[in-house]
């Protein structure tokens, strides 16, 4: 499986408008985060997790050519304000896209964008989907998905699971029984927003604590601010765990 990290940031995107921190002014391409996404080839489908706001210019930088799928974890606006640019792929496949995720996210999704979903005059272009509510593992082609149940705050969310491989963003919580889903993982992608405390998102040593308990042989974070430098930070991490960045392309046995 090859996993490509589509962006990095958080809801604000580095640099954030406006703002003259080192983070925000950094001449270090690691420090430059549109919001997070990634994409996973696995056994020769292309599988988008999140359609965030920069997607069209995330999929060109990645040269992604097909998207057999999109796993959604919630319906924030960095996470699906990309949505529409699904709609070349629709074109070009000649059938809808699947996309999954649980009920309030399915729910929420077809009203932001409810002009995909009623019936319209031709012309104009709209995305062609298929919406999947679901709550318990699943597979796309022969490709096993297990949600991960997380709280994003008090709103509940997925994460996923492939292979060995998981990717849990914009979580502050996780229940017990879906620490169990995340045992023997040989990759963890974690959002991670900050050093200092936050009411709906990890912190550093927080999601520390959490990789010491999974114990995967790698971890990756994500969904970064501009409060944590990518080279600052990596310095102080332990071995097996690093920041991504956009653009960075990893292969899972």
């Amino acid at each position: 499986m090859e996993l490509t990290f589509l962006g990095t940031g958080t809801s604000h995107g580095i640099p954030v408008i406006g703002c003259q921190c080192s983070v925000c002014t950094s001449s270090n391409p690691k420090n430059k985060r549109t919001r997070s996404s990634v994409i996973l080839e696995v056994q020769g489908l292309n599988i988008l997790i999140d359609t965030a706001t920069e997607f069209r210019l995330q999929a060109l930088a990645a040269q992604i050519e097909r998207v057999d799928a999109v796993l959604y974890t919630h319906c924030h606006a960095d996470h699906v304000f990309g949505f529409d640019d699904l709609r070349v792929f629709g074109y070009h496949q000649q059938q809808a896209v699947p996309v999954y995720g649980n009920e309030p996210t399915i729910t929420e999704l077809r009203s932001v964008f409810a002009y995909a979903f009623r019936k319209t005059q031709e012309g104009g272009g709209k995305p062609q989907v298929e919406t999947n509510i679901v709550a318990g593992q699943f597979q796309i082609q022969g490709v096993e998905i297990t949600p991960i149940p997380v709280f994003h705050g008090e709103l509940p969310i997925f994460g996923y699971r492939i292979g060995r491989a998981a990717y849990v963003t914009d979580c502050s919580c996780i229940p017990p029984q879906s620490l169990t889903l995340l045992k023997d993982l040989d990759l963890l992608i974690l959002g991670v927003i900050r050093r200092e405390p936050h009411p709906t998102h990890m912190h550093l040593d927080q999601a520390l604590e959490l990789v010491e308990t999974l114990r995967p042989k790698r971890t990756y974070f994500t969904h970064i601010s501009h409060l944590l430098d990518h080279d600052e930070t990596n310095h102080t991490l332990p071995q097996g765990v690093e920041l991504a960045y956009d653009g960075l392309r990893i292969t899972v046995d």
